[in-house]
């Protein structure tokens, strides 16, 4: 079962939720599906929070003039005067130095946002309570974000150690269909940082993404030094390589 925290949002300026504040609300009011991805529903997960100082909300294709509408209607502008962005996926709102970004494809043009995407669980941020991405989503979303400028796979590492052990993986493999090789790379590259975690990841996952299952390698010392050559900061989050992982 899935252990989603909320202490992380006590982080989040004031001035930042007060922008945002208004635009979940009426979202809410007029009962328009939406979840939270990107910085909120990594932290969501993870409990650990970085401030990006935007807020992603995902949305059904269908919902998104509706949505756009109550940004207008809140003050929000098109960003794209400020920087120009593919409008095929996203539309992004800016007011007082915050983003928030409707969404309602992936940026790499393979996918529209689905009902399942909807059907996430539920977090209370600041006396709301909203939905957030499935993890499988996010963690998909994010293994094709490896850009010159732009890697994501810090965030999926973290996701597979706070999560690993109580993913769909079965849904989470059926929709990578002949990118599975793309799990595969980000499946070794955390075995190698962690392998005792690891060890949650099902076999059946290791198998179908071409790599030999998961190996009884001691953790402590070995996961602290490997951790390390990649970044001397806590890697998943402030003190948490001595922790077990969430089951």
């Amino acid at each position: 079962m899935l252990h989603l925290s909320t202490e992380w949002s006590k982080q989040i300026p004031r001035d930042e939720w007060d922008t945002y504040q208004g635009v979940i609300d009426e979202a809410r009011e007029r009962q328009i599906p939406f979840a939270l991805g990107g910085a909120f529903a990594v932290a969501a997960y993870t409990g650990f929070w970085r401030n990006t100082k935007d807020l992603d909300l995902y949305v059904r294709p269908q919902d998104r003039d509706s949505l756009i509408e109550i940004l207008s209607q809140h003050g929000f502008t098109d960003y794209f005067d400020e920087l120009p962005y593919d409008r095929w996926w996203i539309y992004r709102g800016f007011r007082s130095g915050t983003i928030i970004d409707i969404i309602w494809a992936a940026a790499n043009h393979r996918t529209e946002v689905r009902e399942w995407w909807m059907e996430g669980p539920e977090v209370e941020v600041r006396a709301r309570r909203v939905r957030v991405l499935p993890v499988e989503v996010i963690v998909q979303d994010k293994l094709y974000i490896l850009q010159r400028e732009r890697c994501d796979w810090p965030d999926v590492l973290n996701l597979l150690y706070s999560c690993g052990a109580c993913m769909d993986w079965e849904r989470l493999l059926e929709e990578m269909k002949d990118d599975l090789p793309l799990l595969g790379g980000v499946l070794s590259v955390y075995r190698w940082m962690a392998p005792a975690a690891a060890r949650a990841v099902p076999p059946s996952v290791w198998r179908r993404a071409g790599l030999p299952p998961s190996s009884p390698e001691p953790a402590g010392p070995i996961v602290q030094s490997r951790v390390k050559l990649l970044d001397r900061r806590p890697w998943f989050g402030p003190d948490r390589e001595q922790k077990k992982p969430a089951a």
